[in-house]
């Protein structure tokens, strides 16, 4: 017991000593090699130097008071973490060389002797307590900061032998073999006497403050009651007869002194009140606890006995002039003693926490060194946390979602949006309405008819014009065959372009087709054009019908009504958003949640640990119920408004009439959709058509050609033989002219003679399907060959305008009419095609090139 020259006499407690030299480095490095590996051992082997350091420390005197709290401290945590990876015990696969020895603070001569990291902690706590004890003891407490140091640090060392006995007391009082400064009781003892001597600190401050009585007193009374609860726990077993007798008529003394401390503050309120009775019996009361703890006082500190003497002294001189007063002027009746109320109490101190100072869990020793358990309570563990996000997300979803059906169900917010004039059209329907937009919508249709128009005139003048070859080819072979008449051998003409003539003919059949498909989808466009008009509004929005204000209204609460509707919407907004904080919160505090370094720190069950850290999660899991039940009385009331506001409002007619609009809408989508691809499918008729027309016009060209060759080679002859002039042989006087498909016949006689020098070979007038004509560049197509197919080829719908005619036998040009009219409704929704390509226009003429916008001027 140590005491300091201040008049209030405190107490301190002294280290407990270690009674042998433990090697911690050696121990636990055999275990890490046995059961881990050498390489791991290595890893560690400057946290097991670390521990053998702190070890060794332990045993010797400290240093300083600070440096010892310190060492304590972080050897602590250290043996936290110990524990969860090296079992001490004498079990063969356990660390089993390691024996801790202790002695008794209070009696040197008893010793606990344990191999049990538990006795070690248990030894660490008390000593941590102590020196706190030390600390405040030595703070100068008559200084302001000096009181409050000693303060502070008092609560402290409460904090640690509160600590000791939570924690480690009961593990070593299993083994029946610690000693009684570490048991439950002693350290229960010394917290409260801890927390008397840091209540003593707040009274010597109020008293030095110059505080009122009443305050006084009732921190006074409170010291006493701490000293009462330690003298208590002294004078019961076990501790009854361990404690030196000096100690226990200490706190006897001092609980006795603290409580006629507070009779006499307590006194001089009610002086200054004019009780005198119970001034009189209170100062009584405060004399007969001193009297009595005096006389059972024994080697008591001298300081403490004056001061003890100092308040019986103003005790006593009180009592007399209450007693004289009451005598000469109150003549009030004095109270029993036992008929008084209790004094009141203040209590103004507590054991402080060293939760997170003792805690190892931030600690990175051993950090690599995981045990399967510890692995296995952190996945049950994860999973219980996944479990309580996925429940609470899913309420979170579910709230959302009820939320977006009630509100549709209601017409919300669009009904009032289309109040304000911000219409709205259903997603599908607007992305529908901006795809037609884009390509040109009704407007646009004009230039692609023309587009149409200028193609099937294209078409037609190729037509004409290839027609035009082969009959000014047959007119002139019809002239020289009159002109010249028998000596005219060649073939006619007819017979040599019969299968021309006929492709021709079957592309004529099917341009008249085409022409009248292209009048049935114009009068298609001027039909539906009134229709189709609402796809040009832009926006079109524009074209939704308005939600007006009622024409009459009795009371001119309209403004009300919506306000307070858009008022609730808001609200219900603002629920929306702190679900998805609430819902991110969460997310959050799972991603920060490590509970590892606990796991491997903790000395109980893994169960109430889990329980404690789940714990965290349950103020964010009633602040989601308490958005879900908002949310339900708050659509309850949107409800109940939204109600009002469509009777006031008449918002039935307005939906009627809204989804007429959207049905017009959808039904001119349809029917332009339908228009569009009619007039895409002719477009690549046409272009298609035309592609063919060219290529047969070009093998009238050729045919033209050769005939004109020949023609000018046989006018020659013939011209040679009416002169005389020929000096063929009289057996072949002319040229024999092969039919369509024939080569030229070779001469029969081999002794003929060569022709003429100036005669010159004949050239056919005629190729068969696999010779190239003579003098062309470029191979072409056989006369009676088939085209081949255009790039799509659409089977004919019934009723369709562009009908493929039925094709004549043979390989040749079968080129289907585009398909047709797709019906005269309107309900489906087609994929929107394309837009077609400008055609290749090839043919001159006066058709100059295409302008701006699709549409095709002539000059």
């Amino acid at each position: 017991m140590a005491a300091p020259t201040s008049v209030n006499v405190m107490l301190a407690i002294h280290e407990k000593k270690t009674g042998s030299t433990v090697d911690l480095y050696r121990a636990l490095r055999q275990y890490i090699v046995y059961h881990y590996s050498e390489r791991e051992a290595q890893n560690l082997e400057d946290d097991l130097e670390a521990v053998r350091d702190m070890r060794a420390s332990i045993e010797k005197p400290a240093e300083s008071l600070d440096a010892r709290r310190d060492l304590l401290q972080k050897y602590y945590r250290a043996l936290c973490l110990m524990e969860s990876r090296f079992p001490i015990s004498p079990d063969k696969d356990h660390v089993n060389t390691i024996t801790f020895v202790w002695c008794d603070a209070f009696k040197q001569n008893k010793k606990a002797s344990l191999l049990n990291i538990h006795l070690e902690k248990a030894a660490v706590l008390f000593n941590l307590g102590a020196i706190y004890s030390q600390i405040a003891l030595s703070a100068d407490r008559t200084s302001p900061n000096g009181l409050k140091q000693a303060c502070n640090s008092f609560q402290l060392a409460a904090g640690a032998f509160a600590f000791l006995r939570d924690h480690e007391a009961g593990k070593v009082a299993v083994t029946g073999q610690g000693t009684a400064d570490i048991s439950s009781e002693c350290a229960a003892m010394l917290e409260r006497l801890m927390l008397a001597q840091a209540q003593e600190c707040f009274f010597e401050k109020v008293i030095g403050d110059g505080k009122p009585p009443g305050l006084c007193s009732k921190v006074a009374r409170q010291v006493g009651l701490f000293y009462e609860e330690a003298h208590a726990a002294l004078s019961v077993p076990p501790l009854n007869q361990h404690f030196d007798r000096t100690w226990i008529s200490h706190v006897q003394l001092k609980a006795a002194q603290f409580f006629s401390e507070a009779s006499y503050r307590y006194g001089l309120e009610l002086h200054s009140k004019d009780e005198i009775a119970e001034e009189i019996a209170r100062l009584k009361c405060g004399i007969s606890t001193l009297a009595d703890a005096k006389k059972t006082a024994k080697g008591v500190a001298v300081p403490l006995l004056e001061a003890v003497s100092r308040l019986e002294a103003n005790l006593a001189r009180n009592l007399e002039r209450a007693q004289k007063e009451n005598d000469r002027v109150y003549l009030m009746r004095v109270p029993a003693a036992n008929s008084l109320h209790p004094l009141p109490t203040a209590s103004l101190v507590k054991s402080a926490s060293l939760n997170e100072i003792l805690d190892a869990s931030k600690e990175k020793m051993f950090l690599t060194l995981v045990p399967d358990g510890s692995a296995k309570a952190l996945s049950r563990y994860t999973e219980m946390v996944d479990e309580i996000i996925r429940t609470q997300a899913e309420k979170l979803q579910q709230g959302s979602e009820i939320t977006r059906v009630r509100l549709k169900e209601m017409d919300l917010p669009d009904s009032i949006l289309a109040l304000e004039g911000n219409f709205t059209l259903p997603m599908d329907l607007k992305e529908d309405v901006e795809a037609v937009q884009i390509v040109g919508g009704p407007a646009g249709l004009e230039a692609e008819l023309q587009q149409l128009r200028d193609l099937r005139r294209v078409n037609q003048e190729l037509l004409v014009q290839t027609e035009e070859l082969l009959q000014k080819e047959a007119r002139e072979d019809a002239q020289f065959r009159s002109q010249f008449g028998t000596r005219w051998t060649r073939p006619q003409s007819s017979t040599l372009t019969k299968n021309l003539q006929d492709r021709l003919n079957r592309f004529a059949g099917n341009l008249k087709q085409a022409t009248d498909s292209d009048a049935r989808i114009e009068r298609a466009v001027k039909e539906h054009s009134a229709l189709m008009s609402i796809l040009d509004r832009r926006p079109i929005e524009s074209a939704l019908p308005n939600l007006a204000r009622p024409i009459m209204s009795l009371d001119g609460n309209e403004d009300a009504i919506v306000g307070t509707l858009k008022q609730s919407l808001r609200q219900l907004e603002a629920l929306g958003a702190q679900r998805a904080g609430l819902e991110d919160m969460l997310k959050e505090m799972k991603r920060k949640d490590d509970i590892l370094p606990k796991l491997m720190t903790t000395t109980g069950s893994y169960e109430d640990l889990f329980k404690k850290e789940v714990a965290k999660y349950d103020g964010i899991c009633e602040e989601i119920a308490k958005n879900i039940d908002a949310q339900e009385q708050l659509l309850l009331q949107i409800q109940a408004q939204n109600d009002h506001f469509s009777a006031v409002f008449n918002l039935e007619d307005y939906r009627a009439s809204r989804e007429k609009c959207y049905k017009q809408i959808a039904a001119a989508i349809a029917k332009f959709r339908e228009i569009k691809d009619n007039i895409n499918e002719g477009l690549k008729f046409y272009v298609t058509l035309q592609d063919a027309i060219t290529t047969v016009k070009q093998q009238c060209s050729d045919f033209v050609m050769t005939r004109n060759i020949q023609c000018r080679e046989m006018i020659e002859d013939v011209q040679r033989q009416i002169a005389g002039l020929s000096f063929a042989d009289g057996k072949s006087g002319s040229y024999n002219y092969p039919g369509v498909g024939h080569s030229r016949a070779a001469s029969t006689d081999p002794q003929a003679p060569p022709p003429h020098p100036t005669t010159r070979p004949q050239t056919p007038y005629y190729q068969a399907s696999d010779q190239q004509p003579t003098g062309f560049s470029q191979p072409h197509p056989s006369y009676g060959s088939s085209l081949p197919q255009p790039p799509y080829h659409v089977p004919p719908t019934a009723g369709g305008h562009y009908q493929q005619p039925s094709p004549p036998a043979g390989p040749e040009y079968g080129q289907p009419a585009y398909p047709g009219w797709q019906g005269p409704y309107y309900n489906s929704h087609a994929p929107q095609p394309a837009s077609h390509p400008r055609p290749p226009y090839t043919i001159s003429g006066p058709y100059p090139p295409p302008q701006q916008g699709g549409y095709y001027k002539h000059q």
